[in-house]
């Protein structure tokens, strides 16, 4: 955990936010490496739940919203969790997190467990009084739930059908913990699926397989995923069914993201409390009916820090020690990294015109400081699949070599015939 804590710093993937002023705790900002690894992941899941399919639809909402919706969904009475202070050094904890002794002090002086609610209340407009109170929003799910309505009838979705939204979330955790695994600022990435209600056990378990298959895809090892069914006093009060996909992290195995059978409650609590009827009409049996609701909900944040964890090792190579992130390339923050052997007057132009040749189709890093060698360890740690060197046979031959970052093998490729054969090694 260190050392990757230590490269997301080093290379530029994720830096402590404000550290200028001393930091500010449980925020992150990610860095010119970071934001491409996280968009990457984000793509990922989008293209997987959205672009490939026809039954999923995208929507963006807002993050500041009604205090109506909160208390619709419950939020405002019951998302809470337990926080104690610890009568000895004052820190303050989470109840279910601990085992009645202070992980700061070991002390068992505690206070008893009271409601914390976790979301970041705020005030639109210029006066702060109980009529301007807004929240910003602790799910984006919600968001999907009151637009139900619009998205049926501009789309013409019937069920079975989703709405996907990838966005930022706050809550107030009482302690943020493990880098960026859990913070209070994040992003989300959450798919509501509207099935008819007889239908909901099987799309439950269609959605478990799918999304633990979608982290073996990108490169997640099988034995640092499983999937753990809740048990029912685990249920949250809307739930008939629940699954983790779990990863092991340094400290254990950990949520990565929970599959919820979430009934009707949703649009049911909307419905009684706006007064619209969140409804659809099936034409074979003449009935209308209140979706069931499946929601995959993965965090972006820790998702790309398991990848990063999962990527992460040390070999040897020519008897040298190297770190390299072994990312999936849809994931790499850059894809191909474009190498002219020195800065000699002749080799930057025709390197810099390779690298216009593949920035259309690859995300590129140029680079000509330092020897090859270096340049080369240097990209293997920040997960770049493919190098792509121009030397001085390149202004005769009109060729380049590209060496792959996992076998290190290499391959002389004519610069006419470079870019199917990048696409070919990073998307076939």
């Amino acid at each position: 955990m260190e050392k990757v804590v230590n490269l997301c710093k080093r290379r530029g993937f994720i830096f402590p936010s404000a550290e200028l002023y001393g930091g500010f705790r449980s925020t992150y900002d990610y860095g010119p490496l970071g934001v491409l690894l996280l968009r990457n992941v984000k793509d990922a899941w989008w293209r997987s739940m959205v672009q490939l399919r026809d039954d999923v639809v995208g929507l963006d909402a807002a993050i500041l919203s009604s205090p109506r919706i909160w208390e619709a969904s419950g939020h405002l009475a019951n998302f809470t969790d337990p926080l104690v202070d610890c009568r000895q050094c004052h820190e303050r904890w989470r109840a279910d997190k601990i085992d009645g002794v202070c992980p700061s002090c070991g002390s068992t002086d505690l206070t008893e467990p009271r409601a914390f609610n976790l979301m970041f209340k705020t005030h639109a407009g210029p006066v702060e009084d109980e009529a301007t109170v807004c929240y910003l929003r602790p799910e984006t799910a919600q968001g999907m739930f009151v637009n139900f309505l619009q998205v049926l009838q501009t789309t013409r979705k019937k069920p079975p059908f989703g709405i996907a939204q990838v966005g930022k979330s706050f809550r107030n955790e009482i302690t943020p913990q493990n880098f960026v695994f859990r913070t209070r600022e994040f992003e989300q990435m959450e798919l509501e699926f509207f099935v008819p209600p007889a239908e909901a056990d099987q799309w439950f378990a269609y959605w478990t397989a799918e999304r633990l298959r979608w982290y073996r895809e990108l490169g997640i090892p099988e034995d640092r995923l499983r999937l753990r069914q809740h048990e029912p006093e685990e249920l949250a009060h809307y739930a008939k069914a629940t699954a983790d996909v779990e990863f092991l992290f340094p400290w254990g195995w950990d949520e990565l993201e929970g599959i919820a059978n979430r009934t009707d409650y949703d649009l049911k609590a909307h419905s009684a409390a706006s007064g619209e009827k969140l409804e659809v009409f099936d034409p074979q049996t003449q009935e209308r009916y209140v979706p069931w609701v499946i929601e995959p909900a993965a965090g972006a944040t820790r998702t790309m820090m398991a990848f990063l964890l999962a990527a992460y090792q040390e070999d040897e190579v020519g008897g040298e020690r190297r770190t390299v992130l072994r990312l999936h390339p849809r994931l790499a923050p850059y894809q191909v990294a474009v190498l002219p052997l020195s800065k000699h007057e002749r080799l930057v132009p025709l390197a810099r015109e390779v690298l216009g040749l593949l920035q259309p189709v690859a995300m590129c890093d140029f680079d000509v400081t330092q020897s090859i060698g270096r340049r080369y360890r240097r990209q293997d740690e920040v997960g770049t699949p493919l190098c792509v060197t121009v030397d001085f046979e390149s202004l005769e031959d009109r060729a380049v070599t590209i060496r792959d970052r996992d076998t290190t093998e290499q391959v002389r490729v004519a610069i006419d015939q470079l870019v199917p054969e990048v696409c070919r090694r990073l998307f076939a």
